[in-house]
């Protein structure tokens, strides 16, 4: 698809700013090995970006597990405590972001996860997240009606920026296909970095850029500062 220039950036942040989507899968595994299931990319696509009940719920469904989600909860929270705080910011980021923020370009993050995770996972990282306007937490968010694939994070994701721009000059980033319907569906410009393990034919005609990496990305593409040579 043609880009055309952007104002502003939202980021999602699980699998995108931080490599966290591999921590999830270990955490996840290890509480429903017990029962004898397998969490399969499937199960995790159908997940990804959603809030964390919705989410949940298809993870008990598919799995036909024996626990209501707040007993999921409990289990998977001990998981998560000792995990998240060493996840590591993904290749790309650091620079880009640092990029952006050096340019005066307003940047967000909008995610699915909650501020208890939220906090967990950007111990280590201050940094980086310092240099972000705001952060729309999906699952904590009380404006936030329906999580990803729905619009409702970035649409409000956007409209508490200052000066509130209009989607069509918002640029999202997202690595999950859950995330690009929903950045799609909100009427904004979507680049795409999806796992490994994703199906890239199932969006590649529909986000408006796929990488392979954030290294890859060139922000003049967008109507962005390029980097120094």
């Amino acid at each position: 698809m043609a880009a055309y220039p952007c104002t502003h950036v939202i980021f999602d942040m699980d699998g995108l700013l931080l490599d966290t989507e591999r921590l999830y899968t270990i955490a996840t595994q290890e509480v429903v090995g017990p029962y004898g299931k397998t969490f399969t990319w499937d199960i995790k696509s159908q997940m990804m970006g959603r809030k964390a009940d919705d989410a949940i719920r298809i993870l008990i469904d598919a799995l036909e597990l024996p626990l209501t989600i707040e007993e999921y909860k409990v289990k998977i929270a001990e998981k998560y405590k000792d995990v998240f705080p060493a996840c590591d910011i993904l290749p790309g980021v650091e620079k880009l972001v640092q990029h952006l923020h050096k340019h005066n370009i307003p940047m967000a993050v909008a995610s699915g996860s909650n501020k208890h995770d939220y906090d967990l996972k950007t111990l280590q990282h201050s940094h980086l997240f310092d240099k972000f306007c705001h952060v729309v937490l999906s699952s904590d968010d009380p404006d936030v009606k329906h999580g990803k694939p729905a619009p409702d994070c970035f649409l409000i994701c956007a409209q508490r920026f200052k000066d509130s721009p209009d989607p069509e000059k918002v640029l999202v980033f997202e690595d999950a296909k859950n995330g690009v319907l929903g950045g799609l569906a909100a009427n904004m410009q979507v680049v795409w970095v999806p796992d490994k393990q994703a199906d890239k034919s199932e969006l590649v005609d529909h986000a408006t850029l796929t990488l392979d990496s954030l290294e890859e990305f060139q922000p003049e593409q967008f109507g962005l500062p390029a980097y120094d040579s």
